[in-house]
């Protein structure tokens, strides 16, 4: 048992202390006028019967006590009802090469992308999220989880130097991905790969269309400006001291390919978004994945207290409208 509002049970202490002061008064006179005269005593014993007066009194304060045990909200047993929650598994592949450093998009693709995803992490109802980096190589990063505040404090510690092997593996991070599923089922998986599209391997769309047969839906989110931008080079620092250079000493220009995540977003039967200054946010995203039919993950029971007060409100009813009616006058004798 349980009480919603404890507080308002002082209320009853209160009556409980002058009950016992009123009895401890009570016994010490024997009228219920003791300073009357001896006549006036004769004609309240006629009038008034004593003993249905102090059942009347007992019966408001039992209404009152049980007032007061109504007001704080009783609660009393539990009720058990099924809950299912739905939702997707979304593995979310992040670049990190130094190519996400480029500033064509404000302040940089890499803290763009992560605002994004930040947001869209929030906005997630049920679904599990993984989060894979890659660059040269891929790894998980985070499996899968519900534990969105755990997978909003990896997001914020990745940066471009995770991975040391340089490059953009796309279809390592989907063989990453691939491997993260822990069940095999025919639907509800999703991969959301977050890249400015540099693929230094190209066989990303082939493993794209395999990826489709094992249930896995392919979203690409493109990061980067259609003018490109110089790679900064950041120290210890974090300061930009120089832009990456080529074998040959020219500045190398950094665009996003838009072609080939079309090309992969289209065998993986997903979307294409674009994340720059002025197009495409997490909310694109987020309502991609809301349409898409859900997955029960888990089913559990939820247990809580049954709410009573009606009964305990009912009974105070009863006792204060029998005190308040009950008559004091004596029986009449036949």
């Amino acid at each position: 048992m349980a009480f919603r509002f404890s507080w308002v049970l002082a209320f009853l202490l209160i009556q409980v202390f002058f009950w016992i002061i009123w009895k401890l008064k009570d016994r010490s006179r024997d009228s219920i006028f003791p300073n009357a005269s001896e006549k006036v005593r004769a004609v309240s014993r006629l009038n008034l019967d004593k003993s249905r007066i102090e059942w009347r009194n007992r019966l408001i304060l039992i209404g009152l006590a049980l007032l007061a045990l109504a007001a704080s909200g009783p609660q009393i047993g539990m009720r058990v009802r099924p809950i299912e929650r739905k939702g997707v598994d979304l593995v979310i592949a992040l670049d990190t090469s130094t190519s996400m450093d480029a500033e064509d998009v404000t302040p940089s693709r890499l803290a763009k992308a992560k605002f994004e995803l930040g947001r869209l992490i929030r906005k997630l109802k049920g679904d599990r999220v993984a989060i894979i980096v890659f660059a040269g190589s891929s790894h998980l990063y985070l499996p899968l989880t519900t534990d969105y505040e755990a997978a909003l404090l990896f997001l914020n510690e990745i940066d471009t130097d995770m991975i040391p092997t340089q490059g953009t593996a796309l279809s390592s991070a989907m063989n990453t991905a691939m491997n993260a599923f822990t069940e095999e089922t025919d639907k509800f998986k999703v991969m959301l790969m977050v890249t400015d599209g540099e693929d230094h391997e190209g066989q990303a769309v082939e493993l794209a269309t395999q990826a489709v047969k094992s249930g896995l839906m392919i979203n690409t989110v493109g990061v980067g400006s259609e003018m490109g931008s110089l790679i900064p080079l950041k120290g210890k620092d974090r300061n930009t001291n120089e832009y990456k250079r080529d074998r040959d000493g020219k500045l190398i220009t950094s665009t996003l390919n838009e072609r080939i995540l079309i090309d992969i977003a289209s065998a993986g039967n997903g979307s294409f978004f674009w994340f720059d200054n002025n197009r495409d946010t997490h909310e694109d995203i987020a309502l991609a994945i809301e349409n898409m039919e859900k997955k029960t993950i888990s089913t559990h029971e939820f247990s809580e207290y049954e709410d009573r007060y009606q009964s305990f409100a009912l009974l105070a009813f009863g006792f204060l409208v029998w005190g308040f009616v009950m008559p004091t006058r004596p029986r009449e004798k036949s």
